[in-house]
């Protein structure tokens, strides 16, 4: 957590570089943690780490716009961290140049989007924080319908399922308690949201990682 605490108060470049720093040594874990207990290996190998993380820097990061690119450069540098250690590891087949560069595509996509997530669910005004808070709490949601939908891992399905209501209902109540305004349209942004993300990853990312 020592990076990630740094973005509090650092200057612009020390906060992209602790970003970058984070987003290695994560992408490295990711890697690492694989086929250690089935739990970890699922937490682990997940679209929902990389993207809370990367909203827990966002939410740190007192500027918006260097949330914004932080978000960028943490997907990337976590993309970057995990193929290299898969390089290191032998198990970089003939077609992972592709998935590496879909991956990377999507978080730099993805990542300002939930960078600035996490920066507008603490440190903005007005309806856009409940906006936020949902856009954070639909990966979970949506991540939990793909495992259920489309892979058929029902029981893990549900344990992401019930994670994102718990993070929806906890952002709700956080943001309740600090005196957003319509705080209530987290809870009911974020299953459409995680509706919209599940069909944009069976119809786009996996189409795209399937042709690679």
């Amino acid at each position: 957590m020592a990076p990630l605490t740094a973005l509090r108060r650092a200057a612009p470049g020390a906060v992209l570089t602790a970003t970058v720093v984070f987003g290695l040594l994560l992408g490295w874990a990711t890697y690492g943690l694989h086929g250690i207990t089935p739990v970890l290996d699922r937490a682990t190998n997940s679209t929902s780490t990389w993207i809370l993380w990367t909203a827990a820097a966002g939410a740190l990061i007192r500027n918006r716009w260097l949330a914004v690119w932080s978000g960028a450069l943490m997907m990337l540098a976590t993309c970057c961290g995990y193929y290299t250690a898969s390089t290191l590891g032998g198990t970089f087949g003939s077609g992972g140049l592709g998935t590496a560069a879909v991956w990377s595509v999507a978080g730099l996509a993805g990542g300002p989007l939930l960078g600035w997530a996490g920066w507008t669910v603490r440190r903005a005004r007005g309806d856009l924080r409940a906006v936020a808070g949902a856009v954070i709490a639909m990966v979970v949601l949506g991540e939990g319908l793909w495992l259920g939908l489309a892979l058929r891992y029902w029981e893990t399905a549900v344990v992401f399922l019930t994670a994102g209501v718990l993070l929806a209902a906890l952002l709700t109540v956080y943001l309740a308690r600090t005196g957003a305004r319509r705080y209530w349209l987290c809870a009911v942004f974020a299953p459409v949201g995680g509706l919209v993300f599940y069909l944009a990853e069976k119809s786009i990312l996996n189409g795209l990682i399937g042709s690679v």
